[in-house]
């Protein structure tokens, strides 16, 4: 079948990416309260550090929560198409992010308050796992074969886009409210805006249609009868491999914009606008360099991508802790902008890597509990690893060599896996044969 560009084919990309941005918006503005508000607020009778260890805890409980989305909505998205996915976990997410704006402090309901927040983090965390894999499968498989890492790009923008979304409310939030009145009710209101963002979304995906694989499959009979046991009996090194491979990316990411929002607030004494504002910059010059890394990606392969990404989060994570230690703004820009272009180069071409190593029959189980499960590696553990060697005065290295750590061994796990591009060549080439 060709595929070619087309102004249908931006829109259905655009619609990927707008949705994708909604639903990490829910998943950011979770973790702006985590490393601003939600420990003294839910977590009152314990100290400081040990609140913001509570809070950055339940932050993690939505990356448990991912790879189980990811199995339940795969599911869905493997024998019922990828469009319904999109649709389902939208409105889970947002419904979630909404309840959670709602919820009593432990000053209103005691204890009830942390347990309502960690289950709502949970039903958002079930949603973002199902998101990510029908969003890319929606822009790779209606993409043209040569042109496949470029429109897989978009929903990799999403996560930019939704961050920018959530800490820009938060800081316009910041900036004009006072502290009494920020912790009352302000930092609610991103929670709350995600109720509209949602109803948004789900009006651009309401006319979205089935992509040309699934209605293959369908047409053929050839869809998995239980998709996540034909991923684990026949893709499991796949999986493994994707996951560890990607951690590196989710623990960087999490690094600059949860962690040391948390550190250099707490610990350095940096205004809240101030760390916001560059953490801010440095996602926004990510999310503009997505599109031509993915071009790139096209041009000479996916995996050499992912391992100069490697290459250069393994090379700059000391430098990045030692300016952030600085506070100074200028310097924590450099830090933060260098880190997130780093993890960029890899994160650029993954919506096109992915899906790609799996057959199309398991495609949206496998990719997305492969993107998901990474999540849990490098995501969930990240601030809670980093808030604990920073304790002291000094620089805190111990962040360096846990990040270095985790970018090598990444490394090690995209060596072990194919490169797809020729494949998708080939098939670039047949379908401009056929034409």
């Amino acid at each position: 079948m060709n595929r070619d560009r087309s102004p249908a084919m931006f829109r259905l990309a655009a619609a990927s990416m707008a949705g994708t941005a909604i639903e990490f918006y829910d998943f950011f503005a979770y973790g702006t309260a985590a490393a601003l508000v939600l420990g003294p607020l839910f977590f009152p009778t314990v100290s400081p550090l040990v609140g913001t260890l509570a809070a950055f805890g339940t932050f993690g409980v939505g990356f448990i929560a991912r790879p189980l989305g990811s199995v339940l909505f795969g599911h869905v998205g493997d024998r019922l198409g990828r469009r319904p996915v999109l649709v389902f976990s939208l409105l889970l997410t947002g419904l979630a992010t909404v309840a959670v704006g709602c919820v009593p402090t432990y000053r209103d309901i005691g204890v009830s308050a942390p347990v309502l927040l960690l289950l709502l983090r949970f039903a958002q965390g079930l949603g973002l796992g199902g998101e990510w894999g029908g969003a890319v499968l929606l822009t790779t498989e209606h993409a043209p074969a040569h042109r496949r890492a470029l429109w897989a790009s978009f929903p990799q923008m999403g996560p930019a886009v939704g961050f920018l979304l959530a800490n820009g409310l938060t800081l316009g939030l910041s900036a004009t409210l006072s502290e009494e009145r920020f912790l009352a009710w302000g930092w609610r209101v991103p929670f709350w805006a995600a109720g509209v963002l949602a109803a948004v979304g789900l009006l651009l995906r309401a006319r979205l249609t089935e992509t040309p694989d699934f209605r293959e499959l369908a047409a053929n009979e050839t869809r998995a009868a239980v998709p996540i046991a034909e991923v684990v009996r026949g893709h499991w090194r796949l999986v493994l491999l994707a996951a560890g491979g990607l951690s590196m990316g989710y623990a960087v990411f999490y690094t600059v914009t949860t962690w040391s929002l948390a550190y250099g607030t707490e610990q350095l004494g940096v205004d809240r606008t101030v760390m916001l504002g560059c953490i801010m910059t440095s996602v926004a010059v990510s999310g503009a360099a997505t599109p031509l890394i993915a071009l790139l990606g096209d041009r000479y392969g996916r995996r050499p991508l992912c391992l100069a990404g490697c290459a250069a989060v393994t090379l700059w994570m000391f430098p990045l802790i030692g300016l952030l230690r600085t506070g100074r703004p200028a310097l924590m820009v450099l830090g933060f902008v260098v880190a997130m272009l780093s993890f960029g180069i890899a994160f650029g071409v993954v919506g096109a890597y992915l899906p790609e190593l799996f057959e199309a029959r398991v495609r949206c189980t496998g990719a997305a509990v492969g993107y998901n499960l990474a999540g849990l590696l490098g995501g969930a553990v990240t601030p809670l690893v980093s808030t604990t060697v920073a304790r002291g005065e000094g620089t805190p290295w111990g962040v360096a060599v846990y990040l270095t750590g985790v970018a090598l061994f990444s490394l090690v796990c995209f060596l072990l896996l194919p490169e797809t591009r020729p494949r998708t060549a080939a098939l670039a080439a047949t379908g401009a044969a056929a034409a």
